[in-house]
């Protein structure tokens, strides 16, 4: 995703109070217009693995309102979303980071990352062994020790988007917000890179982009969100580990997932309520 898409991102999610930049929709169109001009000429399901990525802020914004006329607009207020990760599920492939880093132009070295996979080794002697090489992008070796080992697992993680952030409540310039549909975002062009919000995170899911110095973090995608789509790391995963919808629509994958599983949060105790929601979670995970 472009600095023009990331900047529309932000803008697109900010309440109408707190920006006069461009309206809402206009943001949104701007962030799609690669995406919807790809499917006007080629008649043609776009690769949304690149939706919004290409294209100049200026033309996109009159491109993309002429390709969506008539198209219903996004409304925030109507829509509150959450993830869901079955540990189950998850085989430590490491797709979802790498898919991560491609849509969302993250730096592609081993210390900067907006989602990652750990593994777990129990042990025995109810230790743990946790690692994360490159966030799981290149797999993880072979126990060196096999002996006392219980069992293994991978537990993808990523930003929980708190409905009680501690990084919103941090942020003296309010460059970290929580939108209307539950996502919490980072509108670089406010963020004076004080770190304050990295700090506050419990979960160790922000970092300091070492370009533009501005927090960064998991967006759910938002960019791909207010069009329709699930996030990449959700679209790519190869035994729906993870799953995206809707907190408290009824027929949302979500909402059914939730339902069906024993559900636990990380960190509960710490009152942040996060959005994402772990089935079959092992007690030693932190």
């Amino acid at each position: 995703m472009t600095d023009d898409a990331r900047a529309a991102e932000g803008a697109a999610a900010r309440p109408a109070s707190e920006i006069d930049r461009r309206s809402f929709v206009g943001a949104c169109v701007a962030a799609a217009a690669p995406l919807l001009l790809t499917a006007a000429h080629q008649g043609a399901a776009p690769d949304t693995a690149k939706a919004g990525a290409e294209g100049g802020a200026a033309a996109a914004d009159t491109a993309a309102q002429a390709a969506v006329a008539g198209a219903p607009r996004y409304d925030p207020r109507q829509h509150y979303y959450g993830m869901g990760v079955d540990v189950d599920k998850c085989i430590g492939c490491g797709r979802c980071a790498v898919a991560c880093k491609e849509e969302n132009n993250v730096p592609r070295d081993p210390h900067h990352f907006r989602t990652w996979v750990e593994r777990y080794i129990l042990h025995d002697d109810a230790d743990a062994t946790v690692d994360s090489p490159n966030g799981g992008i290149d797999g993880f070796p072979a126990a060196v020790d096999e002996k006392g080992v219980l069992r293994s697992f991978f537990v993808p993680k990523l930003c929980n988007h708190c409905a009680n952030p501690p990084c919103v409540q941090v942020c003296p310039v309010g460059a970290t917000f929580s939108t209307e549909d539950g996502v919490v975002l980072v509108d670089e062009s406010y963020c004076i890179g004080c770190r304050y919000c990295i700090q506050a995170c419990p979960y160790g899911a922000r970092f300091l982009h070492p370009v533009s110095k501005t927090a960064q973090k998991c967006t759910f995608c938002y960019h791909r969100v207010v069009q329709g789509l699930v996030p990449a790391c959700v679209e790519v995963c190869p035994t729906s580990a993870r799953i995206f919808g809707e907190v408290h629509r009824p027929s949302s994958p979500l909402t059914r997932f939730r339902r069906f599983n024993a559900i636990q949060v990380l960190k509960p105790a710490l009152n942040t309520e996060p959005k994402v929601f772990y089935a079959n979670l092992d007690g030693q995970v932190r």
